[in-house]
């Protein structure tokens, strides 16, 4: 089983990397290709891909910096580096997006005359590249990382669709604002989810709630287990958005014993895993027979 744990991982990581160099050797071509034609269509792409080739090599990176044990320097392990990543990566494609439009608008209404037959060869080729690239990740392993990096590439493929039929277009008929135009098209589509994607690692950077995971339900669910009378100073956050942590202070009777409690923690973190999906849940226990003493506020 061993061996079998390690090989899989093998190919997470060769397959994350297979991924890498497609799409960074594509994004050359697309840049060197967006001036050959003179299409603000594919320099926009060309800006996505590029976002997605530093998304892929960070991925591929965090793949085995993610296996690392915690150590001194970082107690809570090394997950948060994949957040870390997303953030980098986004910050480059908003701010290369915000260049793009701001050549792409003015453009469309003095739009340029793009060379719609290499557009077209470009497209093709593009489709192509990256169609081989979510093959090759959707044939190896089902890590997080690749699932991510599929998405992205399957939206870089709907693309390279877009920027075809616009090219066909703009073959037979003199309509030379279209490229401008699916330029921001593609551009502001590449902001919301980055936009989406930022909002979600400063969530986890700023340790909220996890997405789906309802604090009173929580709270509730621990001050239903026999023998706790009341659960407060409850905190729930996440490392990665995947592995979910929390902690808690829950009140028993005075007069529990050692192997009552330990009963009561069991339980705590058996409902807490089941129910919730957190992966280690802190307990601290207090003694008091009236609960209401003890009710708080959650602690900012």
């Amino acid at each position: 089983m061993a061996h079998d744990h390690s090989h899989h991982h093998h190919g997470d990581s060769s397959n994350i990397g297979t991924a890498f160099f497609l799409n960074f050797g594509f994004t050359i071509i697309e840049i060197i290709g967006g001036f050959w034609t003179g299409s603000i269509a594919i320099l926009s792409d060309a800006l996505h891909d590029l976002g997605d080739t530093l998304s892929i090599g960070l991925a591929w990176y965090l793949q085995k910096v993610s296996k690392k044990k915690r150590s001194p320097n970082f107690t809570f392990g090394y997950k948060r580096f994949n957040t870390l990543g997303a953030i980098i990566t986004g910050l480059v494609l908003v701010a290369g997006s915000v260049f793009i439009l701001t050549e792409a608008i003015p453009a469309l209404w003095n739009p340029g005359e793009p060379n719609a037959k290499g557009m077209i060869g470009l497209a093709i080729l593009g489709v192509l590249v990256n169609g081989a690239a979510v093959f090759r990740l959707k044939k190896g392993g089902d890590s997080l990382n690749e699932r991510v990096i599929t998405m992205h590439l399957l939206e870089d493929v709907l693309g390279w669709v877009a920027v075809l039929i616009g090219s066909i277009v703009m073959y037979f008929y003199d309509v030379p604002w279209l490229d401008p135009a699916m330029s921001i098209g593609i551009t502001i589509y590449i902001l919301y989810g980055v936009t989406k994607n930022l909002w979600d690692a400063g969530k986890i950077i700023l340790q909220a709630t996890p997405d789906g995971m309802a604090y009173d339900k929580v709270q509730l669910a621990l001050e239903q287990i026999d023998g706790v009378k009341d659960a407060h100073h409850l905190h729930l956050w996440t490392l990665d958005g995947q592995y979910h942590l929390g902690s808690a202070h829950l009140v028993v009777a005075a007069s529990a014993d050692d192997g009552k409690v330990e009963s009561i923690k069991s339980a705590a973190r058996r409902v807490a895993h089941d129910e919730f999906g957190l992966e280690h849940l802190t307990i601290e226990v207090e003694y008091n027979e009236r609960a209401s003493t003890c009710v708080e506020e959650p602690a900012v």
